[in-house]
C-alpha cells in the first residue's frame, strides 16, 4: 500500500507537550476504503509523532500492515479496546459499527470520540432499518465531532443529532500512477480475452447494493454490439452463486473475476469503466478511474456525483436501459471517450490529497484536545 510523504507544512506538536496519543478503530465488517483510509491516516500520523492505536480485525492488520505504517496494533475484542482507548487522547472511528464499539468503550470517560461516516449507506427499510436508525442517532449523539466523506453524509449525521458535523473528503490512496503511459494493457486484455473487442470493467463486493443485478440487464442488451464487449467484475461476495446463474443460463459476456489483488491494472486497461451502485459514496473504482483516464458511467446516488463533477457519464439507479445505452454510446464514441478521460484526470485534480486529509484530521484532534485542557 502506497502512501504519500506528509507535507512539511502540518504543524508539529507543541514543545514539552506529550506526544499526541489517538486510537482508530475499524468494525468487523470494515471495508477496503475504510481500511485503506486509516492506514494512510496512520502513516501521515506517526510521521508528525503522533502515537496511534489501531484497533481491527487480525486480517486486516495482515493485509493493510498497520504497524508497517508506525501503528501499535490492537485486536478489536472487548477487552483489548476499552484498554487502548482509556489511554488515548482522542478516540477515531470508522464507520458507524466502529462508532458504536468505540462510544461503549469509552463510556464512563472523558475522552473525545471522532466518527467518520465514510461507507455507510442509508438505513434500510423495516425493523433492520429502524435498528440501523437507532444506533446512527446513538453514534450521532455520541461522537463529538462527525466527519462526513460527501455532503450527503453531513446532512446524514446532523439528521441524526450530530453535535459538530463536518465535511472531510477521503482521499484514496492511488494505487496505479496518475495517467495511463506506463501501464501494459495488452497483457491484461489477453488475459482476459479482450484483446480484440471491448473491456468493461466494475469493481466491488458482490452485495445487493453494488447494483450488479442491473447491470447483467444491461450486459443483456449489449449483446447485440459488434464486436461484443466483455464485462468483468473483480470481486466477491455472497450474490456470486446467483450471479452466476444468471451468466450461464442468459449467456451473458460477463466473467467474475473473484477478488483481484491486480484490480486497479485491470482498470487502467478498461475501455469503459461501470458503477451501477444504489448507493457509494465516494466510490474508490470512481476515484481510480478517474484518475487514470478511464471513461466512467455511474449511478448519481450517494456522493458519487459531488465526486466526479463532469468527470463521468451518470445516469438514474436501477435503470438498465440507461446504463446500457451509455455504455454504448461510449463505445461508439472514441472522440467522447477522450473527452471524458480528460475531464476526469481534471476532476481528480480538484480532490483533497493525502497531506490534506492528515491535515485536516490532526486539526479536529488538536481542536477537540484543546478543548478539554480548557
Amino acid at each position: 500500500m502506497s502512501s504519500s510523504p506528509v507535507s512539511a507544512s502540518l504543524p508539529a506538536q507543541p514543545y514539552g507537550r506529550p506526544p499526541l496519543r489517538t486510537v482508530q478503530v475499524l468494525g468487523g465488517a470494515a471495508g477496503v476504503g475504510s481500511s485503506a483510509h486509516v492506514r494512510s491516516l496512520t502513516t501521515g500520523l506517526a510521521a508528525r509523532g503522533v502515537r496511534v492505536t489501531v484497533c481491527a480485525p487480525v486480517e486486516a492488520e495482515g493485509e493493510y500492515d498497520f504497524t508497517g505504517a508506525g501503528a501499535q496494533f490492537s485486536p478489536d475484542a472487548v477487552g483489548a479496546l476499552r484498554a487502548a482507548c482509556a489511554a488515548a487522547d482522542v478516540v477515531h472511528a470508522h464507520g458507524v459499527r466502529a462508532g458504536l464499539r468505540a462510544a461503549l468503550a469509552l463510556r464512563g470517560r472523558r475522552v473525545p470520540l471522532v466518527v467518520s461516516w465514510h461507507g455507510d449507506g442509508p438505513a434500510a427499510a423495516g425493523a433492520l432499518g429502524r435498528l440501523s436508525r437507532m444506533l446512527e442517532r446513538h453514534v450521532a449523539r455520541a461522537a463529538a465531532v462527525v466527519l462526513g466523506a460527501s455532503s450527503d453524509q453531513v446532512d446524514l449525521a446532523r439528521l441524526r443529532g450530530a453535535r459538530d458535523a463536518r465535511l472531510a473528503p477521503v482521499a484514496a490512496v492511488a494505487a496505479v500512477p496518475a495517467g495511463r503511459a506506463d501501464a501494459d494493457p495488452g497483457k491484461a486484455r489477453a488475459e482476459l480475452g479482450a484483446v480484440a473487442r471491448p473491456l468493461l470493467i466494475a469493481v466491488g463486493s458482490l452485495v445487493p447494493h453494488r447494483g450488479y443485478s442491473v447491470l447483467l440487464d444491461a450486459a443483456r442488451e449489449w449483446r447485440t454490439l459488434e464486436p461484443l464487449p466483455l464485462l468483468v467484475i473483480a470481486g466477491e461476495g455472497p450474490l456470486r452463486a446467483e450471479l452466476s446463474r444468471r451468466i450461464e443460463a442468459e449467456g451473458l459476456p460477463v466473467r467474475l473475476l473473484g477478488r483481484r489483488r491486480d484490480a486497479a491494472q485491470l482498470l487502467a486497461a478498461a475501455d469503459v469503466a461501470v458503477l451501477p451502485s444504489r448507493w457509494e459514496e465516494r466510490a474508490l473504482l470512481a476515484q481510480e478511474a478517474l484518475r487514470v483516464g478511464v471513461p466512467l458511467v455511474a449511478t448519481a446516488v450517494g456522493g458519487v456525483p459531488e465526486l466526479v463533477g463532469e468527470g463521468a457519464v451518470l445516469v438514474p439507479p436501477g435503470d438498465a436501459g440507461a446504463l446500457a445505452s451509455a455504455v454504448s454510446g461510449l463505445l461508439a464514441d472514441p472522440d467522447r471517450r477522450a473527452e471524458l478521460a480528460a475531464a476526469g484526470r481534471a476532476q481528480a485534480g480538484t480532490w483533497p490529497s493525502e497531506d490534506d486529509t492528515v491535515a485536516q484530521v490532526l486539526s479536529v484532534y488538536d481542536e477537540l484536545t484543546e478543548r478539554g485542557r480548557r
